[in-house]
C-alpha cells in the first residue's frame, strides 16, 4: 500500500528536499505541496492524502491551527499529521499534539528517519518514545501557560488493566512490549489499546499519551 504525504512548510527548499526524499520511497508518494496552513487545510480535503508534514510556523494559519481544522473534520477522520518543528524544546509541540497530530519531528532529522516516522504514524502509532519527548510532553502540561483542557475524556472509566496499559503508551511502549511487560499476548494488547481510544474517543496513541499526562496517571520523572 503506498502511503500519499502531503507536504506543508513555508519554505521552498525545506519542501522540495522533503518532496525528494518522499518520493525515493517504493511505498509513498508526494500528492500535494502546501506553502500556508490555509492551503495544507484545502489540499489536506482535495488530495486526499493518508498523512501530513506539517510545519508548526506557517504565514496565514499557523500549523497547529490547521492540524485542529483538519482533526475536527469528520471527512478527514483517517489524516494522521506530523508536526515539524525546528527545536526540540518548542512549546507548541504539546499544543500541536492535542490539536490532533499524531506526533513530531525535529527538522534536523536524517533522512531515514522522515520515512522511518511517516511509515509509523501513517500505520497508526504515535512517534512518541521514552525519555526526551515523553518528558517534554510531561514538562509543558504542567506549565501555567497551557490549558489543562484535553482534546478527549479522562481516564476515570476505564478498567484497572486499561490504566495500566494506558500508563506503558504514556512511556513510549509499542504493542509487543505492552504485551510483554503485562505478559499478555501482542494481540491482547493491540485489543486494550484500542478499546481505551474507543473509550477515551481519542484519534490516536498521542493522545493516550496526552491524557495520561494530564490525569496525572503518568508523572514526570517517571519515564
Amino acid at each position: 500500500m503506498t502511503i500519499r504525504v502531503l507536504l506543508a512548510d513555508d519554505q521552498n527548499l525545506v519542501r522540495a528536499s522533503f518532496a525528494m526524499l518522499v518520493s525515493s520511497a517504493g511505498d509513498m508518494e508526494v500528492v500535494a505541496e502546501a506553502g500556508t496552513g490555509r492551503e495544507a487545510v484545502a489540499l489536506a480535503r482535495s488530495a486526499r492524502a493518508d498523512l501530513i508534514v506539517m510545519d508548526i510556523r506557517m504565514p496565514d494559519l499557523d500549523g497547529i491551527e490547521a492540524t485542529r481544522l483538519i482533526a475536527a473534520d469528520e471527512d478527514l477522520a483517517g489524516v494522521k499529521v506530523l508536526v515539524l518543528t525546528t527545536y526540540e524544546t518548542d512549546e507548541h509541540i504539546v499544543e500541536a499534539l492535542r490539536a490532533g497530530a499524531s506526533g513530531f519531528l525535529v527538522k534536523d532529522i536524517r533522512p531515514a528517519e522522515l520515512l522511518d516516522a511517516i511509515r509509523t504514524v501513517a500505520a497508526g502509532e504515535s512517534l512518541l518514545s521514552p525519555g526526551p519527548t515523553s518528558r517534554l510532553i510531561a514538562r509543558f502540561l504542567r506549565a501555567p501557560n497551557i490549558g489543562t483542557t484535553s482534546a478527549v475524556g479522562g481516564p476515570s472509566g476505564l478498567s484497572e488493566r486499561e490504566r495500566q496499559v494506558l500508563a506503558l503508551v504514556a512511556r513510549g511502549l509499542n504493542n509487543p512490549e505492552i504485551a510483554d511487560a503485562l505478559g499478555l499476548s501482542p494481540l491482547t494488547a493491540k485489543t486494550h489499546v484500542s478499546r481505551i481510544m474507543g473509550k477515551l474517543g481519542a484519534r490516536d496513541r498521542a493522545q493516550l499519551v496526552i491524557v495520561a499526562y494530564e490525569s496525572g496517571l503518568v508523572m514526570p520523572g517517571t519515564v
